[in-house]
């Protein structure tokens, strides 16, 4: 290549490349490798969607992860010096955000599984005194405003694996910790059935969760105090 060239694809003396502009939309470019481009979710089942959730649920898990409450190495790290203002801007941005849910997850499990899984989400089971997901995740399973998440467009292992930490206490939320109340009282096989079931359901055609209110929660629950 000629010197001439050369001097068409360099800069001029004294130039500086062009600053990227300060949004929250670029800021949080770094979360679009395991979260997809605008948190639409990627291919790996673990880093789940973060578009469209409620903002106070999304301000919960980023609070959760920085404090110590979740854990995530490189989620801990990344949000351990972070303000909590700040942490407030990033799932208000992400909380915006509507990108099409993926294509349901083709059940690889049993009719009879999937039937125990549709009648714990949409009746759940009073002789066990656990209630129908749906009574607080919403009819349409989109959850409600302002710290409910939704439950579609996630992957069986992914749900099989967070029900499993609430059942565990390896993931905990604000006091009264509902979802750990009622995980607890799930089998390995209820979630088994639960997941599968969840991930094999088609998108709503409102996908965003209604507002505060929207529908009467079965119990108290600490992710709705905001």
């Amino acid at each position: 290549m000629t010197a001439l060239a050369l001097s068409t694809l360099a800069p001029a003396r004294g130039e500086t490349p062009e600053s990227p502009p300060d949004t929250m939309a670029e800021r949080v470019r770094a979360c679009a490798p395991c979260h997809g481009a605008v948190g639409e979710g990627t291919k790996d089942p673990y880093f789940p969607r973060l578009a469209g959730k409620p903002a106070g649920y999304l301000h919960n898990q980023l609070l959760a992860f920085r404090n110590g409450r979740r854990h995530y190495p490189p989620m801990n790290y990344l949000l351990e010096f972070l303000p909590e203002a700040y942490l407030k801007e990033m799932a208000d941005h992400f909380a915006g955000l509507n990108p099409p849910l993926p294509p349901p997850s083709p059940p690889t499990v049993g009719d009879d599984i999937l039937a125990h899984g549709r009648t714990l989400v949409t009746q759940g089971d009073a002789s066990r005194n656990i209630p129908a997901c749906t009574s607080c995740h919403g009819s349409t399973l989109t959850g409600m405003e302002p710290g409910i998440p939704g439950l579609l467009g996630l992957r069986p292992s992914y749900i099989s694996a967070q029900l499993g930490g609430w059942r565990y206490g390896t993931r905990t939320a604000l006091a009264p910790d509902c979802m750990q109340a009622v995980a607890a009282r799930l089998t390995e096989g209820d979630v088994t059935a639960i997941a599968a079931w969840l991930s094999s359901r088609p998108a709503p055609a409102e996908r965003r969760p209604p507002p505060r209110g929207s529908y009467a929660l079965p119990f108290a629950c600490g992710s709705q105090a905001h």
